[in-house]
């Protein structure tokens, strides 16, 4: 697990500078709210707000990113005036809490936007129990929240916006979709909000004072997650995280006893590991937030020994409700999920090598360095939807073999695009006529795992040499003058394109014969002997040998991934469980 988070590759560094920069940024924020004489509460406020901001804003695009940030306090302050309001109202807080909850998780349903505006309008109540606020320190935190997104905005979006020089990352919405309770998001609001009921109820058993844990656990145990698979093993994942952060407070916070400068070195590493460690660990990353928030209980006075054995128990009732409500309340089904991420993923590799080919042609604006990109983006979601499957607790030992069988195949054919994508990016690279058969090869080879067999029957099934609708036999005292019109003698138009190979385009061409010499006249003077340069002719040879040889490694791409592609055809094919056939009698 350790070695998965500092070997695992970062291109452009793009997790070590998001990490620095959420540093740098969180620090100017609360820095910022020091200076302008705020409150302990109303600083760490504004530091979550700037971490909230920083990290679940995910737009595809910088201006996209900048709007997302400036409408955080839209969803953030109405809830934030709520949660204050009704912080003396157990029945009404509870209610509101979780209205939030499951309207945050439905509102991912409107992408990265509505995603990040969720998130942070329920980390927004959750900062409100977590700080005790009361309505009379409204004042002072909206102006808080507002100085921190105005500073790690200038971070972000002016002293170090590296986005701008990357493209644009792509972000595939779910393959499931559908209307009412048929959408992902519709059932995930649902499961978010009867699970935080059932967390809310083991929590306030446990800690009257510390049961919105429980609930937070609950959400973030659902949030980029699609399937009941998912769910399961992030779960676990944040259980496990916050048992080791636990532990690792209790030997790093605990000693500190709240002393200002270590704890604020300690958290700004927590933000770094947070920031680093989220795109390939979750355990990693709740071990950061564990000893944030352990860091943070320190400050304010209230951490010891019995408070981190309270938070491993409210965790440990957030997975509870999150593991009930994904396996009892409208699952959605791991296989399914995977399946429709696996098939997007090869529609892509179709199109990435199509890509290519036409680029290694000469066709003008074609470009797979974007499909490629966003063949990653889905290998990352074919894999996230297959942990279940690769966990190493899992039992179905069968499937596990054949998800990693499926994952392997899918890296090699990942793997063959990126090399085909930069032999097509090389403006030396020239067209060879067996690119082309073997870019036909690959895409059939790719319909045939995502088509279905009838539909590709149907499409491959040959034409009739007959007629659809033979015209009846004519006789000639059917022939009369007035019946020959143009309309009777032209052609029928056929029902559909008659698609002929090359090779039967043309009859095969005669064994070659030698040309007979050109006559001559007698008196003519013998035609003059054109000298053509050893120099020139060993040029053009060495030319066409080559073009031949710069084909080679665009072919040998594309046999690799041919062959890839149809070694799939096994473990996608292979049903999911085998049933018994009953014995004979």
């Amino acid at each position: 697990m350790l070695k998965r988070v500092f070997v695992a590759p970062d291109p452009g560094r793009v997790r070590l500078r998001s990490a620095v920069r959420a540093v740098l940024g969180i620090s100017l924020a609360v820095a910022v709210c020091g200076l302008a004489g705020h409150s302990l509460t109303a600083a760490i406020t504004g530091g979550l707000a700037a971490l909230l901001a920083l990290f679940t804003v995910t737009d595809a695009t910088v201006r996209g990113q900048m709007v997302t940030t400036a409408l955080l306090p839209v969803a953030g302050f109405p809830v934030l005036a709520l949660a204050a309001v009704l912080h003396d109202h157990p029945a009404a807080r509870d209610a509101a809490f979780l209205a939030v909850m499951g309207a945050g998780v439905y509102a991912r349903r409107w992408g990265p936007r509505g995603h990040s505006l969720g998130v942070f309008a329920f980390m927004t109540f959750f900062v409100t129990q977590f700080l005790h606020t009361l309505p009379g320190q409204l004042p002072e935190l909206y102006a808080a929240v507002a100085l921190s997104l105005l500073c790690s905005s200038a971070v972000r979006f002016g002293l170090w916006s590296y986005e701008r020089r990357l493209p644009p990352p792509a972000a595939p919405a779910s393959p499931i979709e559908g209307r009412g309770l048929a959408r992902t998001t519709t059932r995930q609001a649902v499961q978010a909000t009867i699970g935080g009921a059932v967390a809310l109820v083991i929590g306030q058993a446990l800690s009257g004072e510390r049961w919105y844990w429980a609930v937070g656990a609950t959400w973030w145990i659902f949030v980029n997650t699609t399937s009941r698979g998912e769910t399961l093993v992030r779960g676990f994942r944040r259980v496990l995280g916050t048992l080791i952060g636990i532990a690792a407070g209790l030997v790093l916070v605990v000693p500190m006893a709240g002393a200002p400068v270590p704890t604020a070195v300690l958290v700004a590493v927590c933000v770094f590991g947070i920031f680093y460690t989220a795109a390939v660990s979750y355990t990693w990353m709740m071990l950061a937030v564990t000893l944030m928030a352990g860091a943070l209980y320190g400050l304010l006075g209230v951490l010891d020994h019995a408070l981190l054995a309270l938070r491993a128990l409210e965790t440990g009732a957030g997975a509870l409700g999150a593991v009930l409500a994904v396996l009892l309340v409208l699952p959605v089904t791991t296989h399914a999920t995977t399946d429709a991420w696996v098939q997007r993923a090869l529609r892509c590799v179709h199109t990435c090598t199509a890509e290519a080919a036409a680029r290694l042609s000469g066709t003008p604006g074609a470009d797979p360095s974007l499909h490629v990109a966003e063949l990653e983006v889905l290998l990352g979601r074919v894999r996230l939807s297959l942990a279940p499957l690769v966990h190493p607790l899992s039992p179905l030992r069968a499937r596990k073999a054949r998800a990693r069988q499926v994952l392997a195949l899918l890296d090699a054919c990942a793997r063959e695009v990126r090399g085909l994508a930069s032999i097509a990016a090389d403006p030396e690279a020239s067209h060879d006529a067996r690119l082309a058969a073997a870019c036909w090869r690959v895409e059939e080879a790719v319909e045939a795992l995502t088509t279905p067999e009838q539909a590709r029957r149907a499409r491959t099934a040959p034409l009739s040499v007959e007629a659809p609708h033979a015209p009846e036999a004519v006789t000639p005292e059917a022939v009369t003058p007035e019946a020959v019109t143009p309309e009777a003698v032209a052609p029928a138009p056929l029902e559909a394109p008659v698609v002929i190979p090359a090779a039967l385009e043309a009859p095969p061409a005669p064994a070659a014969l030698p040309a007979p010499a050109p006559v001559r006249a007698l008196d003519a003077p013998p035609p003059a002997r054109v000298a053509v340069p050893h120099t020139v002719a060993a040029t053009a040879a060495t030319a066409a040998v080559m073009a031949v040889h710069a084909a080679e490694p665009a072919l040998a791409h594309l046999h690799s991934l041919e062959r890839a592609l149809t070694e799939l055809a096994a473990p996608l094919r292979t049903a999911p469980r085998r049933t018994r056939q009953p014995a004979m009698p």
